[in-house]
């Protein structure tokens, strides 16, 4: 049958978002070769999100540090997982570490990006071009293809839902099932420079409580102050959630999926609402919606578009962060409505 004797070794992304978009490229495999084999390596930081991707045969998580070079446990773990007799490797970054694993794991053809002095790790090296490959699902997608071939359209990352776990999460932070959820991500890891004001996501929440809505408000262990400040900001404390380290990345999956509306600054979170397909509105400044943009028929894009974004900065070069900054909550005023079923 198609693939059956292929055995791929995916080494994913350390991002959350990152490794969501991954999953266009595991799509991509699954469709070409039915009955291959795909394993994920991948850091704690992103490996559970392969639970809920049907198309992973197996998670492997890799145990170093971020950043961290740890050649003899990346040698060690390599030459465990040649039992396994994996065909291919496709190496997501751009890395030297990344690449180890696969060479000491004796993978035949180890694909990979052109960079940071791979030659003799990675056997079948790319040239990437931003003009051919201007997304980052474009990119992932050209390593499970043959070289220069043409790229079909990208299936979309789809999360798969525990739904039991949503139930039961929804009895456990007290939310009322028959009233619409509005979702705030105002957290964004890589800098301030893509993040929304904490007034401006306040400014969200306190309309869509206006409208009867409740409010969700999520986030990882980083994003505590920013979250502690938005629900500061909303009088109604008894409307408003906020689950900021309160919850797993699983977890996270199966509440955003019950919301009616995800307001998201250009995030993990903010793929994590497109792979569940929930009605979403992202805020962009210093990054571009044309390299990561939600995968999503139901996203609708914000953004000042100053001369002066994208810029790919952590924290605002000039100081002023105008492109954020001067996005007026009011934009959302249409979409708070429509989700909140006026």
């Amino acid at each position: 049958m198609a693939g059956e004797g292929k055995r791929y070794l995916i080494v994913g992304p350390s991002w959350v978002g990152d490794m969501i978009m991954s999953q266009t490229l595991l799509k991509l495999l699954r469709s070409r070769y039915p009955e291959c084999t795909i394993d994920v390596l991948a850091p704690r930081a992103s490996l559970p999100l392969v639970s809920r991707m049907p198309e992973v045969n197996r998670g492997i998580v890799m145990k170093t540090g971020h950043g961290e070079l740890g050649f003899g446990y990346r040698a060690g773990l390599g030459r465990q997982l040649a039992k396994n007799r994996y065909t291919h490797a496709i190496v997501l970054p751009n890395s030297l570490k990344s690449a180890l694993v696969p060479m000491f794991a004796d993978i035949p053809v180890r694909t990979g990006f052109r960079g940071e002095y791979r030659y003799f790790l990675i056997n079948d090296m790319r040239l990437m071009s931003a003009d051919r490959l201007p997304r980052m699902i474009d990119r992932f997608n050209a390593l499970g293809l043959p070289m220069g071939a043409d790229l079909p359209e990208p299936e979309y990352p789809a999360l798969l839902i525990d739904e039991d776990n949503r139930a039961a999460l929804l009895e456990r932070f007290g939310l009322d099932s028959d009233r619409p959820v509005l979702g705030l991500c105002p957290g964004a890891e890589f800098g301030d420079a893509k993040r929304w004001p904490a007034e401006h996501f306040a400014a969200a929440a306190r309309r869509g409580i206006s409208e009867g809505m409740q409010v969700l408000i999520f986030g990882g262990p980083g994003d505590v102050p920013i979250a502690s400040e938005v629900e500061a900001s909303i009088d109604d404390a008894s409307a408003c959630h906020n689950l900021a380290g309160e919850t797993s990345l699983l977890d996270a999956i199966d509440l955003i999926s019950a919301c009616a509306l995800v307001v998201s600054n250009d995030s993990g979170l903010m793929h994590m609402a497109a792979a569940v397909d929930v009605p979403l509105a992202v805020l962009y400044g210093s990054t571009s919606p044309e390299f990561t943009p939600p995968l999503s028929s139901q996203a609708a894009i914000l953004s000042e578009n100053l001369s002066c974004s994208p810029c790919f900065k952590r924290t605002c070069p000039l100081g002023h962060k105008n492109c954020l900054n001067g996005l007026d909550p009011s934009r959302l005023d249409s979409l708070i409505a429509r989700a909140a079923g006026g």
